[in-house]
């Protein structure tokens, strides 16, 4: 008989010397993976306040209706899928989109998706 054991939680990842937080190199940034973080509303609401704002944001300032571990776990898929940077900024973590690399990647993707996110609230009066 076998014995089943339980693997680890997985630790959080830790900031570099600078603070950024792990992160894909532009040449590892999948397409399904920028798409698949992109399909969840509240990841999508993320970054469109980023590129609205069109600078760094705590991660606070979303106000996302959401627990904060479930915020956590949004901020994680945008960040691995690399779709955003995260940082540590004395004791926030702040948040910036990697807008030049993903249209360097995927010229016009994020435009239209965008474009299409605020078509969206206006057009539900969000």
């Amino acid at each position: 008989m076998t014995q089943k054991t339980s693997a680890a939680p997985e630790a959080p990842a830790a900031p570099d010397e600078s603070g950024v937080l792990p992160e894909p190199a532009p040449k590892e940034i999948r397409l399904e993976s920028v798409m698949h973080a992109l399909a969840d509303p509240c990841r999508l609401r993320i970054v469109t306040e980023l590129a609205v704002q069109q600078h760094e944001m705590t991660c606070q300032a979303f106000g996302l209706p959401v627990s904060k571990s479930t915020s956590t776990h949004h901020f994680k898929v945008l960040r691995e899928a690399g779709v955003i940077r995260q940082y540590r900024k004395g004791t926030a973590r702040m948040s910036r989109l990697r807008r030049a690399e993903l249209d360097g990647l995927f010229p016009g993707l994020l435009e239209s998706v965008l474009n299409g996110a605020l078509a969206q609230r206006a057009r539900l009066g969000e």
